[in-house]
């Protein structure tokens, strides 16, 4: 059985044939993943044992459980999708007009976007400082901290600053196969190895490398699985190796379209393994522990494993379901997927700011979390819709500006005899 590839289901496409229409599930899996982050950075405050710089009165495990639920195939699914849709862009412009539209779209936001993000950030600090009591009136304050290459705070747009990374890194392993390549053999003989590794065994394959990252990174926190590459200019190892994995299977993907059916057919399965790795993984990890497996010890290698089958088979799960079950067009998850991009960049300081003023307030942490994310995503959504989707910046970060309001179609002039 095949499964929501629209006009082309039924039939096995020719790989290098790039199908018109747009693939609903999987932009709902890239913006419901972005979206995300709203609830995963809103749920820290909340855990038992304090890890972020806002901490609530209200606390509870069942928030570290949410966050860990959402982080083990959150990123990974979205690199897994961005490779997929960066093959077909890099298909249907060339590489030229592929790299002018990634620095535009990609690096252009990261470069404007990261300074009023930082001051966000620093505001909501300096507020709960003030809360605290951390600040002595008439003191002076402490220096600040000295950034350099290695801690430089990418915040939450490091995903941005990885993007660029794999795009770099795409364009560089390709461009001599496809000047030497004029014949397709060896395109031909790619597509048969993604086919051949596309399976109920993919999950195994892509865990692996990314197990044995995990394993020989002495700050890997198990309970984190991949590591967030938030600070310095060279990312953690562990994260390039489990992402990029997901981003180059995604930008093969792309090539053997017929292939999604495979994995949406599969689905049911990976989600099983995620679910049972998970439970497992979270185990091994000791809960929200966040003290490092340091030595490359057998335990630690187990946790790995564990963890980087967790990783992978949920990022494949959860694409598979979306491409059985949300591949139909929808006007309200076509708009989420839309305002996803602008409601990450923006999301972060809001979700501080929000922590900080209702950490004291009474109430259950469940309740105080939906308010939040919530609150956040309404103010996020409502400045999407008056300062983005309907102006150029509409067409800086989505590639289009939505008119406001839409022209009635015009009759059509009958032809001329």
């Amino acid at each position: 059985m095949q499964y929501a590839l629209p006009h082309y289901g039924d039939i096995v496409m020719p790989h290098t044939q790039t199908p018109p229409d747009r693939l609903h599930g999987l932009d709902a899996l890239r913006g419901g993943a972005l979206l995300l982050g709203v609830v995963l950075h809103a749920s820290l405050s909340f855990f038992p044992t304090q890890i972020w710089i806002v901490g609530d009165d209200s606390t509870s495990i069942g928030a570290a459980w949410l966050f860990f639920a959402i982080h083990i195939f959150r990123m990974t699914a979205f690199f897994l999708i961005a490779g997929l849709f960066a093959h077909m862009m890099l298909s249907r412009r060339g590489w030229l007009g592929f790299l002018k539209d990634r620095v535009i779209r990609i690096g252009g936001p990261l470069a404007t976007f990261w300074t009023p993000v930082m001051a966000g950030i620093i505001t909501a600090l300096v507020w709960n400082a003030h809360i605290q009591g951390w600040v002595t009136p008439g003191a002076e304050p402490p220096p600040p901290p000295t950034y350099d290459w290695t801690n430089f705070p990418l915040t939450h747009l490091w995903f941005l600053y990885v993007l660029l990374i794999f795009y770099a890194a795409a364009l560089i392993l390709r461009s001599p196969f496809a000047m030497l390549d004029r014949s397709g053999a060896w395109g031909r003989l790619v597509d048969r190895l993604t086919g051949a590794v596309t399976g109920p065994w993919t999950p195994i394959l892509l865990a692996i490398p990314t197990a044995w990252a995990f394993w020989q990174d002495p700050a890997w926190v198990a309970f984190f699985a991949v590591p967030t590459p938030d600070e310095g200019i060279v990312p953690d190892t562990a994260a390039l190796v489990a992402f990029g994995l997901a981003f180059g299977y995604g930008f093969l993907l792309d090539r053997r379209r017929d292939l999604l059916n495979r994995i949406a057919q599969w689905s049911p399965i990976f989600v099983g393994v995620a679910v049972t790795a998970g439970v497992a993984g979270y185990i091994l990890a000791g809960g929200p522990n966040l003290e490092p497996m340091v030595e490359p010890t057998m335990d630690k290698a187990i946790a790995a494993g564990v963890m980087a089958l967790a990783v992978q088979s949920s990022a494949l799960g959860v694409m598979g379901l979306c491409i059985r079950f949300l591949s139909g067009h929808s006007p309200v998850r076509r708009y989420l997927a839309d305002s996803s991009y602008w409601v990450y960049i923006l999301h972060l300081p809001l979700v501080m700011l929000a922590q900080v003023w209702i950490q004291d307030w009474a109430g259950p942490w469940w309740l105080k979390l939906a308010s939040v994310s919530l609150g956040v995503m309404a103010v996020c959504l409502i400045s999407y819709e008056l300062l983005i989707r309907h102006t150029f910046m509409g067409r800086w970060l989505n590639g289009r500006r939505v008119p406001w309001r839409r022209s009635p179609p015009q009759p059509t002039a009958a032809p001329a005899e």
